[in-house]
């Protein structure tokens, strides 16, 4: 699915005169193109599935790999900044940090394309509980690992900015796979590793 950028255009225009505005206006002139642009950069996972999106990022080392096909050993990338928009309100959801886990089996990811695919994961109109789920099935078509784990902090406009106005809250969600759902030692042995 292409991004209509044509169709922001207009219905931006169009809200701007349901706002009130005159579109013409100097300061506004521009606005629809400008956030059509904006739209085409922040949403661009829209145009993929988790399945292409692990295509894309699916670089892997099985030269250097020496685990055992029962290993547990853990590869990390936490602190992963994200953003996102809700998919309620279209508000931002900002500072958000994702580390996201899993136990290797028959290759490694670069860890550059785990950082990526949670970058394009949350380059939707999404839930924050979403963006886990899509991340760890994402790491598990690409690197053939059932044991992923995703933790997520963030804090989200539609709590902060309006109705509740809550800005100190945060949200925290997990997506566990595999062994980290299963195996209270070794989601002991990740909670630590996130606390170093």
């Amino acid at each position: 699915m292409a991004i209509d950028k044509q169709a922001i255009k207009e219905h931006i225009r169009g809200i701007l005169i349901a706002l009130g505005d005159d579109p013409d206006r100097e300061g506004l002139i521009e606005t629809p193109d400008r956030v059509a642009r904006m739209y085409e950069e922040v949403f661009e996972g829209m145009n993929y599935s988790n399945e292409e999106i692990a295509r894309m990022f699916d670089k892997s080392f099985q030269d250097d790999l020496t685990t055992t096909a029962d290993s547990k050993d853990i590869v990390l990338v936490r602190d992963i900044d994200i953003f996102s928009y809700c998919e309620h309100h279209m508000a931002l959801m900002y500072d958000m940090k994702a580390s996201v886990a899993y136990i290797p089996k028959e290759k490694v990811l670069g860890l550059s394309k785990i950082a990526r695919i949670a970058d394009m994961a949350s380059k939707r109109l999404q839930l924050q509980e979403r963006i886990g789920s899509d991340i760890a099935e994402i790491i598990q078509l690409a690197s053939g690992s059932e044991d992923v784990a995703v933790i997520i902090k963030g804090c989200h406009s539609c709590v902060s900015a309006r109705g509740i106005k809550k800005e100190n809250a945060a949200t925290v969600s997990t997506t566990f796979t595999g062994l980290f759902q299963t195996d209270p030692a070794l989601q002991q042995k990740l909670f630590m590793m996130l606390n170093q």
